[in-house]
Parts: C-alpha cells; sequence; structure tokens
C-alpha cells in the first residue's frame, strides 16, 4: 500500500495483505495498520489497484470498512476484487473500470494506466501527474515479449514518461538479486508440453488461482493431447469463470468437466488443475496428498506438477505434500526438477532497462524485501542516478517532494495488523508472544479455593498442565508442585491470602522459580483463584 497525498487530496495505491510466518501462531494473514487513513478519511479520494493479487488487493475490504471511497482497476482486477468484497459483504462498493491508455483525474493527481506484462492477466503501471511533476508507479511487471494473450507491455507509453521528464520512478524490485531477464510465460507451455507427451496417466497440475495465464496454457496443452480439463478448488473455479466471463480466458466446448465426471475418464483423457501449490493445510492438494480427498486418490502412473515458485517459508510445508505424493505411487515435477513456473517480476538487466526509460529525476525503489530493495538500488546508482536522489523507505516513512528537492520527512504510525478470523486488530503482539509461550513451552494451571473472609484454603492446590508435561507420566513433578505450593500458601500471612492478586503474584514467581531451576522450564504460569 502506497499513499500519495497532496495538500487536501489523499489516492492509495494499492491495498495488500501478506501470509503469517512461522512466528505468527494462528493468525490467517496480515494487513497494513491503516490508522493514518482512517483519522484523514475526509481526504482520501480514491483507491487504485495496479492487479489482482492477493498482496495488492487483501487489505481492501478492510479499507473500504472503514472508508466509502471509489476503487479503480482494470476489468480483470475489480472483477477478482467484486468476488471478494461479496464474501465480506460490500457489495455497494464504487468499482469504476479503467483500461490501459484510460486517464482519470482524481484531485490534484490525473492518473494514466500503463499495460504492464506480469503473472496475472490486466496489469498495469501508472502515470501519476502532480502539480510538482510526473510520478511513474511500474506496480508488479516484467518485460515479457511473447506474453500468452498478445497483449505486449505498453514500452511507448514508458519511453515517453522518460521524454516528457519523470520526477520520481517507484518500480517493482522483487527480482532485484537475480541477474539477466525472466523468461517469457511461453517457456511453461514447453514444459507442460513435454511432461504431456511423456505420460499417459492422469495429470494434476497445482498453481496460484489467480494465474490465469497459467491455467490457460495448461488448458491449452490438454486440447492439444486430446484430455479433459476438470478444475477443483473453490478459488480456481470462481477466478475462472470470472476470467471467462471478462473473455481474458478461452476453454473450448466439452473441455471442463465437472468433478464428478472423473470417474468416467480414462487415466490418459483426464487433467485435473488446481490450488495448493503453497502446501497450505486445508488445500485440495494437500487433502488429495494425504488420502483425505472424497474424489481424488492418488495411484500409480499419476504425475503431479507444481507449477508455482515455492514462497519462502513454505519449503518445509510443500516437501511435506512432494513426499506424501511420492509415497503413494505419484510422480512429482516442480520448480527445482524442471522449467513449470517462471517469475511474474522482472529481473536485473529489465529493471536497467525500466530505469534508462524513464529517467527519473529521483528514484524509490518498492515491493520485494529488504535486500531486494538495496539492489534494486545498487542498480540505479550504475544507471547514473546519484546517490542521494535514491530513497530507500521503511513502512511508516514519509518522501517529501517539493519544487527544490525530495527528503525522507519523519514518518507515520505504521505496522501490521494481524487478521485471525474475522477479527480486526485484536491480536496484538502480546497475544502472538503468549502463542508462541504456550507452544514452546505449554502452560500450568493452578486451580485454588479459599475463604474470601479468612483466607482458609477450601480445596487445592490442584496442578493441570498442558504441553507442559504428560500429566499420568510425571506424577512425581506433579506432587512436588503441589507440596511446594501448599507449603507456600501456609507459610503466608492472613492478609495476603486474602488479597487474590498478591496471591497469584506470590504463586507464579515460586512455581516460575522452581521450574527453571529444576528443569530449566518456562511455561506460561496460571493461578485461577476461587473465593468462596
Amino acid at each position: 500500500m502506497t499513499v500519495f497525498e497532496y495538500n487536501n487530496d489523499i489516492i492509495v495505491v494499492d491495498a495488500g495483505l501478506m501470509f503469517p510466518e512461522e512466528d505468527t501462531l494462528g493468525v490467517d494473514f496480515v494487513i497494513p495498520d491503516m490508522t493514518y487513513l482512517i483519522n484523514n478519511r475526509d481526504k482520501v479520494k480514491a483507491v487504485i489497484i495496479t492487479h489482482g493479487h492477493e498482496d495488492h488487493t487483501g487489505a481492501l475490504p478492510f479499507l473500504l470498512k472503514e472508508i466509502d471511497v471509489p476503487v479503480y482497476g482494470t476489468p480483470l482486477t475489480l472483477g477478482l476484487v467484486k468476488e471478494k468484497l461479496r464474501e465480506h459483504k460490500l457489495e455497494d462498493a464504487e468499482l469504476i473500470p479503467v483500461m490501459p491508455r484510460d486517464t482519470v483525474r482524481i484531485g490534484a493527481f490525473s492518473i494514466e494506466f500503463v499495460r504492464v506484462t506480469h503473472s496475472i492477466v490486466d496489469g498495469v503501471g501508472l502515470g501519476i501527474t502532480t502539480p510538482l511533476g510526473l510520478v511513474v508507479h511500474t506496480g508488479d511487471f516484467k518485460l515479457d515479449p511473447t506474453p500468452v494473450d498478445g497483449q505486449l507491455m505498453d514500452f511507448h507509453r514508458f519511453a515517453e514518461y522518460g521524454e516528457r521528464g519523470t520526477l520520481l520512478l517507484l518500480s517493482d524490485s522483487t527480482n532485484a538479486e537475480k541477474g539477466g531477464f525472466t523468461y517469457s510465460e511461453k517457456e511453461v507451455r514447453r514444459a507442460f508440453e513435454d511432461i504431456f507427451s511423456n505420460n499417459t496417466g492422469r495429470i494434476i497440475i497445482a498453481t496460484f488461482a489467480s494465474n490465469i495465464h497459467r491455467i490457460q496454457q495448461a488448458i491449452d496443452v490438454a486440447v492439444k493431447y486430446g484430455r479433459k480439463v476438470i478444475l477443483c478448488g473453490r478459488s480456481i473455479v470462481s477466478n475462472t469463470q470470472i476470467a471467462l466471463s471478462l473473455g481474458y480466458l478461452r476453454i473450448p466446448k466439452d473441455t471442463w468437466l465437472k468433478l464428478e465426471d472423473l470417474k468416467n475418464l480414462q487415466d490418459h483423457e483426464a487433467v485435473i488443475i488446481t490450488t495448493g501449490s503453497q502446501g497450505e493445510p486445508m488445500s485440495v492438494l494437500s487433502r488429495i496428498a494425504t488420502d483425505e480427498h472424497k474424489q481424488i486418490k492418488i495411484k500409480e502412473g499419476d504425475t503431479v506438477v507444481l507449477s508455482a515458485k515455492m514462497i519462502p517459508g513454505n519449503e518445509r510445508s510443500i516437501g511435506k505434500i512432494i513426499n506424501h505424493l511420492f509415497r503413494r505411487g505419484a510422480s512429482v515435477i516442480y520448480e527445482k526438477v524442471s522449467e513449470v513456473h517462471v517469475s511474474g517480476h522482472a529481473s536485473k538487466e529489465e529493471l536497467k532497462l525500466m530505469l534508462n526509460l524513464i529517467k527519473p529525476k529521483y528514484f524509490m525503489p518498492v515491493h520485494g524485501e529488504y535486500r531486494h530493495l538495496i539492489y534494486h538500488s545498487m542498480l540505479a546508482k550504475k544507471m547514473d542516478i546519484p546517490k542521494e536522489n535514491i530513497f530507500i523507505m521503511k513502512n511508516g516513512d514519509v518522501l517529501e517532494l517539493s519544487d527544490s528537492e525530495a527528503r525522507k520527512s519523519g514518518n507515520i504510525n505504521a505496522g501490521r495488523i494481524y487478521i485471525d478470523g474475522k477479527g480486526y486488530g485484536d491480536v496484538e503482539e502480546m497475544v502472538l508472544r503468549d502463542r508462541l509461550r504456550l507452544a514452546h513451552d505449554g502452560i500450568v494451571l493452578i486451580l485454588l479455593a479459599i475463604e474470601k473472609v479468612t483466607g482458609t484454603i477450601i480445596s487445592g492446590p490442584e496442578i493441570i498442565s498442558r504441553g507442559f508435561v504428560f500429566e499420568d507420566a510425571s506424577q512425581e513433578i506433579i506432587s512436588n508442585v503441589k507440596e511446594l505450593l501448599t507449603s507456600t500458601i501456609s507459610g503466608l500471612e492472613r492478609e495476603l491470602l486474602s488479597d487474590s492478586s498478591l496471591l497469584k503474584a506470590k504463586l507464579r514467581s515460586t512455581l516460575k522459580k522452581y521450574l527453571r531451576d529444576t528443569m530449566e522450564r518456562r511455561p506460561m504460569i496460571m493461578p485461577i483463584i476461587i473465593e468462596v
């Protein structure tokens, strides 16, 4: 999410999510902290979406619940967004379709949409004319000379921006550490044809539900080799239907069959396209791999193709699925052993070409991780952009442009909002720390009933543990803990016994010290005192 502000006008470019990391236990996904926008809601005039990937659209429902503004995007992008908003009961949101080369005026900004090629159809970059000059935002892009849909990137418009003079360039850095050029999406078709021509069993292809080009190529190759296609997974079926209705996907008649038709097909006639390329636990591929899918069972002769990049952090879960599939007799083909995936992001030579086309005065690398921003800035220096004109920004940093200079100008409150279920902002850092402690060391409950007035113990202390020690096998430990706590309580003054908060603190500190000294363990300790 990038915010552009001039006087009393704000436009927002993209509103994405990221997926949880290993230490964000129980979190479904993460979105930007949008407090600044909510506090300045009267200034916000519109949201511009560059393309339909979730890391650029996933936070949109949460933003629109707070701020009612129009959303601009290309037809497929808005088609995918509309489905997402429907899930959040935001059917009345104002969605305004635009086409490449269209220009819209929003407050102080004039925004032109420029076609780019990416791993999803209908991606655009932005030429944003401001009172101070032109700002170019590339969105996610690569320079694909042979795109699947034949829609080339609009090099001419980007070159015109360079001739006109660009004040600031924001450019995609995701592949900035990768040398050379990124392969064309059509290279994947060659790998698919090789797989189809050498296998007579069923073929199962797992890819991202939004990768319409990849789905199209799988369908085209299936048709070439006389196979029928079965789409499996709610998101991939939904996205395919949206792309079909908008004319972005072509499926010959009688090629797309329902899942229940699978039993009527010979193995050499079937192709299943599904989700789960990242090892998601509840995905179709995961359920197939663990033999939990009701209708699709892996058998000898099946070929499973993971046509997607292993996103960092997902390697272990993807590896488990690959192992499960091999155990059940399938042959598994993935990125490390075959060219079944190409990136949607520009590599070094393409990034240098974009810098040459735009020739910006100031440069701000965006997207990717911090190391990617550094690599991109190094490229910009080689392209003779002065070091002082390159800005590597952290979340919340403000880049201020004036008639005479560009400079970092403080920062605003920014960070991450953790989404768990349907809650918004109710999973704080403290909650995550507690979850980590529970995961690593377990929990010990101390149950105690006391007489409120006199402080006399009526029952307890009883000890219950989870994830700490197995109670049936550790009666000696539990017994020692009970004796320790009983001894501690009996030695306390009456005033302390009658104050439950002080008593809890004393029990917690006593048990914490004992477990640390005797077992070198640090479980979460929760005294529960019932006063009667």
